[in-house]
């Protein structure tokens, strides 16, 4: 696990990026995805890549921990690129058979796809690694209260997305210590059908189950006995303060809209 970097996983440090307000942050990312949909040229792309690059450098993370905690995503990825570039039509046509065709056009959209999807998940995951759960909580708390006015829970939700992303690394521990423990008597993941490999995660997922629901319960008891209350108003310890590197780093995310926006209409 020292070797990747997963998202919900946090890495102590004291870079930059683990000194900007969790708030600047949560709504950067959100901000990025955003802007990933928006750009649709590969100089857009190429601009995007560059800003990502950037923050992983800033982070004082290996681009390599980052690549090892996607990789395992990589065939769903793939996979989801050779359905869109079978089933999309246009430009020149590379391959046919019956109904199936790979086009000039398919083959740049599943390219996009696959940009895409590595985009979003390392910009979020950058996040997390940068972002203690109790930070990214009291971000989504302080962004999320005008919500109060409406009678909404913001809170709790805070609280829930936290301990969410808390156990997500702790899962896939536990994926992969189970899945050693089978392999020890003879288990083999990796040999024939997607059909029968799919079947032999079965006896993966129930103890997976069992524990995660194990682990609710034992969490639930714990802050029961030291007297969580939701419905209390609670006070924090850390506060949250704008900086002036926050500021700047405002400044940077326009400037990189104002960028994209201009480069996309470049031809």
């Amino acid at each position: 696990m020292n070797n990747k970097v997963l998202f919900g996983m946090y890495l102590p440090g004291n870079s930059l990026m683990h000194r900007l307000d969790p708030r600047l942050k949560l709504v950067g990312c959100f901000w990025f995805v955003i802007l990933v949909f928006f750009a649709r040229t590969w100089w857009t792309n190429l601009l995007l890549i560059g800003a990502l690059g950037l923050v992983i450098w800033l982070s004082q993370v290996k681009f390599s921990k980052y690549w090892a905690g996607i990789r395992p995503l990589m065939w769903i990825i793939l996979f989801t690129a050779v359905i869109q570039a079978l089933f999309s039509s246009g430009g020149q046509v590379y391959w046919h058979w019956g109904w199936l065709a790979v086009t000039s056009a398919g083959v740049a959209q599943a390219g996009f796809l696959v940009l895409r999807f590595f985009l979003i998940i390392t910009s979020s995951t950058v996040v997390t690694v940068t972002t203690t759960p109790l930070q990214l909580a009291d971000a989504l708390e302080a962004l999320m209260k005008p919500l109060k006015y409406l009678r909404v829970p913001v809170s709790q939700l805070a609280m829930m997305v936290s301990i969410a992303l808390r156990f997500v690394p702790t899962i896939m521990d536990e994926v992969g210590m189970i899945m050693n423990a089978q392999r020890a008597r003879g288990m083999d993941f990796s040999s024939g059908s997607l059909f029968t490999r799919a079947k032999r995660l079965v006896p993966v997922m129930i103890p997976l189950f069992v524990a995660a629901f194990k682990r609710a319960e034992e969490l639930a008891v714990a802050m029961e006995a030291r007297g969580y209350d939701p419905n209390q108003a609670r006070t924090k310890f850390r506060q949250l303060h704008w900086q002036r590197h926050d500021t700047w780093g405002t400044v940077v995310w326009g400037l990189l809209t104002v960028a994209l926006v201009a480069l996309r209409f470049v031809k």
